[in-house]
């Protein structure tokens, strides 16, 4: 079949598939979570996703050193060092999940899975009637979405022909092209802007913002809809200075149809403990949550600027 009749055979390398999302675009909305990130934001809280490659999981609490998931590994991941079950992280994990099934204490867990484009837009289908009756769709998230652009494509265009609403996440971090040539199936883009300042941005991210910054403005300009998405850190971006840096770059915007606002997401912990079970640390120290107060200033000083502003809480 064609890609307008919304059949390819490709496959997209997944680390979830979540249903009845209410966050992540208008309505009820079915999401898939793509693998693979060009960014290393420091407080990230799906490291999981961050690597195209497989990864290993381990819960070293449920641990019991019983041998046989080193038993089973074909490239030795999972090593038994003085009796004990280890991961070895230079060793690449091929994503076959014989550990993961040998486990018998849940210990195991294998991030990364490919699957066939119709396989995820069946696992969309499943809901149809609840976007229907919502206003709903089906959102792509990751991971960086556009870090695997033929499969976001394939799902958005197989997507788009079933008559569903799409959108995705994106840091936009992504070859202009990529991401001008994904926009003609995308009817809201979930647009990430972590930080103004250049400097700031590559500290906290390990990327430079320019081309970020050029792509939204070019998708704003062409006519695109775009809600901004602000991770809000205390200390990291939620100055005075920061905040009047944002709603200066997106005042000529801010009337035009498909600009639709500002959504603030609040730092949360809730990805802290993934970073142990990858062998990683969290590079956050300190806590840098923001108390009610600061999220209403924050919140009070776009709302002045007369931007369309919505405090998205999990």
């Amino acid at each position: 079949m064609s890609h307008e009749q919304g059949s390819v055979e490709r496959k997209a390398r997944i680390f979830n598939l979540q249903k009845y999302n209410m966050y992540d675009g208008p309505g009820v909305r079915s999401m898939a979570f793509l693998k693979g990130c060009p960014l290393r934001c420091k407080w990230c809280s799906n490291p999981e996703s961050q690597q195209r490659g497989h990864e290993v999981m381990f819960k070293t609490a449920n641990c019991v050193s019983c041998g046989a998931c080193a038993a089973v590994c074909p490239v030795g991941v999972h090593k038994m060092v003085d009796g004990k079950h280890v991961v070895d992280r230079s060793v690449q994990c091929i994503g076959c999940r014989q550990c993961e099934q040998a486990c018998m204490y849940s210990a195991l867990q294998v991030m990364g899975e490919d699957r066939p484009v119709d396989e995820i837009v069946e696992f969309f289908d499943e809901d149809k009637d609840f976007y229907r009756m919502s206003g709903g769709g089906i959102t792509l998230s990751g991971g960086e979405v556009l870090a695997q652009p033929e499969a976001t494509l394939a799902i958005l265009m197989a997507s788009k022909a079933r008559g569903y609403n799409t959108a995705i996440e994106t840091c936009g971090y992504a070859p202009t092209e990529t991401i001008m040539k994904v926009a003609q199936y995308v009817d809201l883009f979930l647009f990430d802007i972590k930080q103004m300042d250049p400097v700031k941005h590559k500290y906290w991210t390990g990327v430079n913002n320019e081309q970020i910054l050029s792509n939204v403005k070019n998708l704003l300009e062409n006519g695109y809809n775009v809600r901004v998405r602000m991770p809000l850190l205390k200390g990291v971006n939620d100055s005075k200075e920061e905040i009047d840096a944002v709603i200066e770059f997106f005042k000529p915007y801010r009337y035009q149809k498909n600009f639709d606002g500002v959504d603030l997401l609040p730092y949360h912990k809730l990805g802290v403990g993934k970073y142990a079970s990858l062998g990683r640390d969290y590079e956050i120290k300190e806590d840098p949550s923001l108390s009610e107060d600061d999220l209403k200033r924050v919140e009070g000083w776009i709302k002045n600027a007369d931007f369309k502003v919505n405090l998205v809480k999990h």
